[in-house]
Parts: C-alpha cells; sequence; structure tokens
C-alpha cells in the first residue's frame, strides 16, 4: 500500500469492467462503450482510434498496432499483428549506393505501409459487438469538435515541433508553433477518413481516395509506395510466445516485435537473487543494465520478421540466458557487451480493456517515433509512421530493408498467466525500453510486492547509447554507486515511458486498473 503523506495515486477497482488508458478522454469513452452493451474489442478500438486525436504525437491512424486478446470464458491468448510493410520497391542496396549506413530516421525510405485500420477492422468484425462504424464514432465526433491539448501531449508536442516537416505542418502545427496546454486540437480531415472506414471497412482506407492522397503525398516525397502496397495490406492471427518468471507466465507477440527480448530478460535475471536487493538501490539498477545490454544485443543480432528469423528458439532457451548471464559483473559495467555475447550467438500508446465477461484486450499502438516520419498526406493529413527505420542496412541481416516485409518493431503489448488463467493484461510504452519495462514490471510486483500501481509509479533507468538514464526518482547516493561501477549516468529529459494495467481477481471478480503519472491518462472502471 502506498504512503498517503506522499503525492500519488491509488489503483482503481470496479467489477463490470475496466480502462486504463494515456488519456482520460480515451478511458472515459472505453467505459461509456462497456456500458452501453460493448464488449472490450469494442471499447479498446473506440479508445485507441480516438487516442490518435488526444496524443496525436504518439499514434495515429498512419500507424501499426498489436493486440493480444483473451476472449470470454477462454484462457486461450490470441495475437493479432496489425503492422505494416514496407512498400514492394524499398532496396537496402540503393540505401547503401546512396552513403547510408542505416535507413534515415525521418525519411520517406523509413514510411512503411500503416497497418492499424486493417487491424481494427478485422478485431471488431472477428471479436467485436457493436460495429466498426459504433466504435469509430467518438473519435469521428472529437476530431470535428476538437479536444483540449493536455501537459504532457503539449510536452512532447514542443520537444517534436522542429521535425513537423512539409504538408504536416499545416495539420500539426499552429503558424508554425506547437500546441500548448488548453489549446484545442482538431483533425476534421482525420474525421473524413474515420467515416470512410466506417461505411466502408478496410476499403476505405486502403483503397479510393484516401489510398490515393496517401501514395501520391509519398510519390511526391520520393517514396517508392503503391496503390497496390496499399490494397495488400493485411493483418495476421499469430501464435504467441511465453516465458516464466518464478511462476508467473509472460505472454508476448512473437517477431517481428521485440517480445522476445522481455522473456531473455527475465530467463537472465533469474540467474541473480534480485529479490534480496534494494528495490531502489544501485545494485539491482546494475544488473538489469547489463542483463538489457546483452539481451538487447541479441534482439539486434537476431530480430526480424517472423518470416526471416531463423532463431526464434535460441533466443528463448533456458541456455542462452544461463550463457549471457554469466558474462554480468555484478560490481562493474562491462566493456562491450557486442564483443562479449558474441561466443554465444553465432512513440506510442498501449490501453488495456476487461469486460464484465473478463475479455481482456491489451493493444499497442504507435507511429514510432514523436509525430512518426515528421511528414503527413496532403488532403486528409495522416501522419506518416517511419517505422522502416527498425530495419538494418546489413547485408544479409534477417531484418536488412527489403520490399515487403515488416520491420523489426519496439512496441509490444504483454499478458500474464498464473495457474493457466490469464490474470493481468498489461503493457510499457517508451520505444526500445519495453522489454527492459516489462522485466521490471513484473519484477517489482514479483519480487518486491508491489501492487500493480507502486510497480508502475516507481523509478525507473535504461541503459541507452552507451549512457545509463536514471530517473529523478533515485537518490543522489544511489547516481553517485553507478558511477563508481562505471556507468555514465544521466537524468533524461523525457521520463522513461509509461504503462498501463488491469489485475483480474478471479477469486473475487474484482478488477485493479492502474495507470502511469508520466502520462495524462488514468484508469476508470463501473
Amino acid at each position: 500500500m502506498r504512503d498517503f503523506h506522499l503525492p500519488g495515486r491509488s489503483a482503481t477497482y470496479a467489477t463490470n469492467g475496466m480502462c486504463a488508458t494515456s488519456h482520460p478522454l480515451a478511458a472515459k469513452v472505453a467505459v461509456q462503450i462497456l456500458e452501453s452493451g460493448g464488449n472490450a474489442v469494442d471499447a479498446a478500438i473506440a479508445a485507441g482510434v480516438l487516442l490518435g486525436i488526444c496524443e496525436p504525437q504518439m499514434t495515429g491512424i498512419g500507424g501499426d498496432c498489436f493486440i493480444l486478446l483473451s476472449p470470454a470464458g477462454s484462457e486461450e491468448v490470441i495475437a493479432l499483428n496489425g503492422s505494416g510493410r514496407s512498400p514492394a520497391g524499398l532496396s537496402a542496396a540503393a540505401l547503401r549506393e546512396a552513403g547510408h549506413t542505416a535507413v534515415p530516421r525521418k525519411s520517406v525510405e523509413a514510411i512503411t505501409v500503416p497497418g492499424a485500420i486493417d487491424a481494427f477492422c478485422r478485431l471488431s468484425k472477428d471479436y467485436g459487438k457493436i460495429g466498426i462504424a459504433s466504435c469509430l464514432a467518438p473519435a469521428i465526433y472529437y476530431a470535428k469538435a476538437g479536444v483540449p491539448v493536455t501537459p504532457r501531449t503539449a510536452f512532447d508536442w514542443a520537444i517534436a515541433a522542429g521535425t513537423i516537416t512539409g504538408d504536416a505542418q499545416k495539420f500539426y502545427l499552429n503558424n508554425g508553433a506547437a500546441a500548448t496546454v488548453g489549446q484545442m486540437f482538431k483533425a476534421p480531415n482525420q474525421a473524413e477518413v474515420l467515416e470512410r472506414v466506417a461505411l466502408e471497412g478496410r476499403d476505405g482506407f486502403y483503397e479510393g481516395e484516401v489510398a490515393e492522397d496517401m501514395v501520391a503525398s509519398l510519390n511526391a516525397l520520393g517514396g517508392s509506395h503503391t496503390l497496390e502496397d496499399f490494397y495488400n495490406t493485411a493483418c495476421e492471427y499469430t501464435t504467441p510466445i511465453s516465458g516464466d518468471y518464478k511462476g508467473t507466465e509472460l505472454v508476448e507477440h512473437p517477431p517481428n516485435g521485440q517480445g522476445a527480448t522481455a522473456i531473455l530478460m527475465n530467463n537472465m535475471l533469474q540467474h541473480f537473487d534480485i529479490a534480496s536487493m534494494d528495490a531502489l538501490g544501485a545494485q539491482r539498477v546494475h544488473i538489469e543494465a547489463e542483463v538489457a545490454k546483452l539481451a538487447y544485443d541479441t534482439r539486434n543480432r537476431m530480430l526480424a520478421d517472423e518470416n526471416h528469423m531463423t532463431r526464434l528458439e535460441h533466443m528463448l532457451s533456458p541456455e542462452t540466458a544461463a550463457q549471457l548471464a554469466a558474462l554480468v559483473d555484478p560490481k562493474r559495467v562491462m566493456a562491450d557487451p557486442v564483443k562479449l555475447s558474441e561466443t554465444v550467438h553465432k512513440d506510442t500508446v498501449y490501453l488495456t480493456v476487461v469486460d464484465k465477461d473478463l475479455m481482456s484486450v491489451s493493444l499497442i499502438y504507435s507511429i514510432y517515433e514523436s509525430f512518426g516520419s515528421g511528414m503527413a498526406s496532403s488532403k486528409f493529413g495522416i501522419n506518416f509512421q517511419n517505422r522502416g527505420a527498425g530495419f538494418t542496412l546489413e547485408e544479409g541481416h534477417p531484418n536488412e530493408a527489403a520490399g515487403d516485409k515488416r520491420p523489426m518493431h519496439t512496441i509490444i503489448p504483454g499478458m500474464l498467466r498464473k495457474d493457466g488463467k490469464v490474470t493481468m493484461p498489461f503493457g510499457v510504452m517508451g520505444g526500445s525500453y519495453q522489454p527492459a519495462g516489462h522485466a521490471r514490471f513484473m519484477s517489482n510486483m514479483i519480487d518486491f510486492g508491489m501492487d500493480s500501481q507502486t510497480a508502475i509509479d516507481a523509478p525507473r533507468s535504461f541503459p541507452d547509447a552507451g549512457q545509463l538514464k536514471v530517473e529523478r526518482g533515485y537518490s543522489d547516493a544511489v547516481h553517485a554507486e553507478l558511477v563508481e561501477m562505471g556507468h555514465d549516468v544521466i537524468v533524461p529529459e523525457v521520463a522513461i515511458g509509461g504503462a498501463q494495467s488491469i489485475l483480474i481477481n478471479h477469486e473475487t471478480g474484482v478488477l485493479e486498473g492502474a495507470s502511469d503519472a508520466r502520462k495524462d491518462g488514468c484508469a476508470l472502471g463501473y
């Protein structure tokens, strides 16, 4: 239980349904959908699409999604991959010949075809109750009427304003400036797109005038995208992967998402006595950082589109985790994780909904970096993601950029199962941080007995580009101890990630929702 003398928030408790999102308006809409007879799928789609209006820097209809679903009355977990593919004309060789060593992050070559709308339409048809038109109605209304810009959205907007270019400026800037707190943001052109999807389903987006607007805009920017690339876009149901952490099963998407990295981290962390450490101490931060470096190096070597990846079993193997864990020095920073591990291997919104029948949805939806590519279609203002930056240009690599291929994705929804029952849909935002975030969230609850809200609120750290990012929640003494171990410690400008979760108490029937204070959102139930 939290200390009520200190600032913070309590978890939210209800029995008939629960939603946790990064924006209050989306949470409110989700609960209204549940109250009016919709199920968790309907509520999740409604909230997710609305978040593209409430948090346009984080997500939108030009992006991708991944979904884990546990149907009502079932302990099965279904995975739906709503990530789009590269245009058929994308060529790593051409990029290398142009002098690039990586896919330029804010380039038209980094723009992949949006996959989310196709996935939402498919999910609504297969598992929803009220139809896609009813799911999209709230977002259509608010796109026309506008939503007030909230503090975290304004904070992110100001940082990213300089990356918004071309046609996107007329849709996402006010006379060249970022939106500010309390200002109304409207997207009537996107409302028109959503109205077409409501009437025509996925064809209203991937064919006709909307698709033509996107393709013409991309071609004008130098892209090789075609109408055929959009027409051929299709989500896929896949088989989830999972791993055990001290009696709790972590369920993740298979590649091209990076969920295998979270399972690998958990497997490695079980070789250390984490529970005996100070939950907010330097020793735990150090071990997690070193484990993350090795796990992410594994990811970078192996992870790719599932149709191109051959070493998933190696990533998930306990033997691989044991060999990697043995490389960690508990007192010193490793010099070069890439070389050490050679012997072993040859910006985003997350939401979750649970309804009265315990259908559980874990949904993550993103345009990758803040405002994605920074480019948008000229007529409808659809903000293009830059997910193709997840490809590598290394020749022969399974994740090498190529046409009609899904890049390695950072976004990963999660679910926990215990004794065969789904106990918690959850997710952690924050780009590459997400696997480390999944591992830490689980460790906070399992190793240190934290409730879900406290586990989300607890300070975070993450090794990134040779530095160790440490949030201000850690003491100066912890900073000093980490520096003594050899870490280059910095306090990041932006808090690390965000998170949402819903704990299902199967004995009492009570749902416990938790939402990250690093965002503007909340958990609501009824």
